[in-house]
């Protein structure tokens, strides 16, 4: 539209610009029933007809021919679709929007326009995009965009047969494995335009691609075949028509190996709204405008920070783990078990304020266990549970059927911070726990952590990083250790910016003690969360960005930008050697 505008009305451009729209070659690799194809072929059109009403509106009807006028054909259309009958429905989807836009020319010009008989077909092929070699449908040389939707299944939602199409495609790469299915398509794409650096690529995607461990297998491999991000729309929320389907949260990303000069990305503050375009100077692939950086899942933090660890995992087909009604029932039967239960908190129950206890046996002598009958029963019946699991690990678990697969049990108070959370709020609920509770492997332990660890992690500078490289379940946050914590760039604070943090993250506690029955969730909630523990964080931020020695962020994007070249000083090759980090012991 806007090379059409930029043509005024000289005839000569506005021809130009018409046998450009009759060369252009669009593949879909996914087509399906044609959707991306037909709606192509709509604007093109569209186009070409509004230029040939600026190159002849002042010509009267009968003077005209306008079978010969018009140029842009259903020719110019390509698909791969795996299924057939989808397949035979594009193409003739595309010859009924030749005939709509045919009587929509008959309607502007006063003639009856129709291509009878049909002389030329779009090029639909019925195949695996993933096994064929896509020059066979539509040689490089010749094609102009590659466009689509290809299928949105996740990388442990994958049947047998697909996850050999992903092994197929990312031969060779290490961690293929975590990939969705979706980025064989984006394979597929970067090794087709090698032969055509015009080319231009935009694919629907799910998000899931451009968050977690995804990233630093994905991306490296197309950026090292010169792929560029050339505009991408951020996370949006796309919602099927279709009876039972659930809303996707998804990004558009454009791509090509020609680098535009000047590069956009559509931010969205609602993701059900309408987007903003931003200017980027690059956008790199977690669709942030920085450099091309992707975080590795790393075992040990790039700062000297406490080393942050996944919670106590029982692997006891919940025979240790008791409600309170459960666990009363449990004690009349066997009240000298009394002293063994200790209150056990996962995510859910840290977040929603619900009570639930464990067993814990695993420090118990071995003769008061044998005055213990009914715990007895519950140790064999979790050692026959072990052993009949298909894992080596836990059949060899069951030699020792009190103790956990994974003990993380602090002596002294600990920082946690929930695996899974609600996408709705602004802040992750961190806080405090005694050492007489066991936290799940759904909370992730932060031994030797005072206010300040309190504080950063609780800010909206950890906040906007985790959002925007931590993966989601569904579309909830799913805190990584490897990628987010580990790879978080703290900040290096005076003595007087650290006291100062630790002071605003006890206002955020004790503005939360305010309201004693209210959970967690409520008092994150959005549209719940009171005005002076809103007012406490807002004063935390401040104290935590002036500790990172920049404020008056403009937005989310631009602390995200800012985190990523701190990320990239800490762990240049210089930085790291000067500093000589190492892992600390456990």
């Amino acid at each position: 539209h806007e090379e059409l505008e930029s043509c005024v009305q000289r005839s000569a451009e506005l021809i130009k610009f018409q046998n450009k729209l009759r060369n252009i070659r669009i593949l879909d690799p996914a087509c399906g029933c044609g959707n991306f194809l037909v709606i192509s072929y709509r604007e093109l059109r569209l186009l070409e007809l509004e230029v040939l009403k600026r190159l002849h509106k002042k010509e009267t009807n009968r003077l005209l021919d306008v079978k010969s006028l018009f140029f842009v054909d259903v020719d110019q259309f390509y698909g791969i679709e795996i299924e057939e009958f989808p397949a035979q429905i594009a193409q003739v989807a595309l010859w009924l929007t030749d005939h709509q836009m045919n009587m929509k020319v008959s309607e502007e010009f006063g003639q009856y326009f129709a291509r009878l008989p049909l002389k030329k077909s779009p090029h639909i092929v019925h195949g695996n995009a993933l096994r064929m070699n896509w020059e066979d449908v539509v040689k490089p040389t010749e094609l102009s965009y590659v466009v689509g939707n290809p299928p949105f299944i996740g990388a442990k939602m994958m049947n047998d047969e697909q996850r050999k199409e992903v092994n197929l495609v990312f031969s060779g790469t290490k961690s293929a494995g975590l990939l969705d299915f979706v980025c064989c398509w984006y394979r597929k794409a970067a090794e087709y335009i090698q032969n055509n650096p015009l080319i231009q690529v935009a694919f629907v995607s799910t998000n899931s691609i451009t968050q977690g461990e995804q990233v630093g297998v994905l991306w490296p491999d197309l950026i090292q075949r010169g792929v560029k991000i050339n505009f991408a729309h951020r996370t949006f929320q796309w919602s099927s028509e279709a009876s039972g389907h659930a809303a996707v949260h998804c990004v558009i990303i454009g791509l090509s190996l020609k680098e535009k000069p000047i590069k956009w990305l559509f931010e969205y503050a609602n993701i059900k709204g309408d987007p903003l375009a931003v200017r980027a100077k690059n956008i790199n692939p977690y669709l942030i405008d920085g450099s091309n950086v992707t975080l590795i899942n790393r075992e040990h933090p790039i700062c000297n920070v406490p080393e942050l660890a996944i919670g106590n995992k029982p692997i006891d087909d919940g025979l240790y783990l008791f409600t309170p009604e459960e666990k009363e029932d449990f004690l009349s039967r066997e009240p000298q078990a009394k002293k063994y239960f200790r209150k056990w908190l996962g995510a859910d129950e840290f977040i929603n304020g619900y009570e639930r206890w464990c067993l814990w046996l695993g420090e118990c002598a071995p003769d008061q266990l044998q005055k213990l009958p009914e715990s007895m029963k519950r140790i064999e019946a979790v050692r026959q549970y072990r052993l009949k699991s298909k894992s080596a690990p836990t059949r060899k678990l069951a030699e020792r059927p009190t103790r956990f697969h994974v003990e993380n049990i602090p002596d002294a108070t600990f920082l946690v911070i929930p695996e899974v959370s609600s996408e709705r709020r602004f802040y992750l609920p961190i806080g405090f726990l005694s050492p007489d509770t066991l936290a799940s492997n759904k909370l992730r332990i932060l031994r030797n952590a005072d206010r300040y660890y309190l504080g950063v992690l609780s800010s909206i500078m950890h906040m906007a990083w985790m959002r925007h490289v931590t993966g989601r379940l569904e579309s909830r946050y799913q805190y990584s250790v490897g990628i987010v914590y580990n790879n978080f760039p703290w900040p290096e604070p005076t003595d007087k910016q650290r006291q100062k943090i630790e002071k605003a993250a006890q206002t955020v506690l004790d503005a939360r003690a305010k309201y004693p029955k209210s959970t967690l969730a409520d008092l994150y909630d959005p549209t719940t969360m009171p005005p002076d523990l809103i007012k406490a964080h807002d004063a935390l931020d401040k104290a935590v960005d002036e500790a990172y020695g920049k404020t008056n962020f403009k937005n989310e994007a631009e602390r995200v930008a800012f985190l990523f070249e701190l990320y990239q000083k800490i762990t240049s090759p210089l930085a790291l050697e000067t500093k000589k980090i190492k892992p600390k012991k456990k």
